[in-house]
């Protein structure tokens, strides 16, 4: 489970939004919506341990039961998925699967290929991202996510720049395999048909009073 416990972030001193009590359960997907500029992309870098020089963290972050607090980025084992899906360009889509194994994971080719085959992109590991249409980028981003089993993970509005029927899709997609990765999950967006989908707890972020 994901928790968040009285969380406020500060910048320079002053609160972005009031402080926000959530509760993410194990292979669930979160909702965090509210206006531009609130903090909501802020939120998922204080969550993955990026929080950038400027701004500080009052509450508790606490995942499986552990508070997240003072741990850098890489021992919090908290996957992100942007907007765009930041493929490697010069690596082979095989190759940007297997860069989220964790090293010294064995038989890293069948969790490649599994992981195409998953996805509807069976036999396609030797292609060059370039070629792929945006549903295709957006699923290897996924599942490169999922492959490096994180224990959380972060979706910053994945879904926004896809068209109306792809994003259906890609959303589906998404959420269905998060379910059966038993990771809880926090997706950031402005669209209510994303939270309707979801069908995990929301909340809405404001700035304080």
């Amino acid at each position: 489970m994901l928790e968040l416990h009285r969380l406020q972030i500060h910048r320079n001193d002053a609160p972005l939004f009031a402080p926000l009590d959530m509760q993410v359960p194990a292979g669930q997907v979160g909702v965090v919506m509210g206006p531009s500029g609130v903090g909501k992309s802020t939120l998922l870098d204080a969550i993955g341990g990026h929080l950038a020089r400027g701004f500080t963290i009052n509450g508790d972050i606490v995942l499986a039961g552990m508070d997240l607090a003072g741990q850098a980025p890489q021992t919090r084992r908290v996957g992100v998925i942007f907007q765009d899906p930041v493929l490697f360009p010069h690596l082979s889509v095989g190759q940007n699967l297997s860069f989220g194994i964790p090293r010294g994971t064995r038989n890293r080719r069948a969790l490649v290929e599994g992981a195409l085959r998953d996805a509807g992109m069976a036999g396609m590991a030797d292609r060059d991202p370039a070629t792929l249409s945006g549903g295709q980028m957006a699923r290897v981003a996924l599942m490169r996510g999922l492959l490096a089993e994180p224990r959380a993970l972060l979706l910053d509005e994945p879904f926004a720049k896809l068209d109306t029927a792809l994003r259906s899709e890609i959303r589906d997609f998404t959420l269905s395999h998060i379910a059966q990765a038993g990771i809880p999950a926090l997706l950031v967006t402005h669209d209510p048909q994303d939270a309707d989908a979801a069908a995990g707890p929301v909340v809405v972020l404001s700035p304080p009073d």
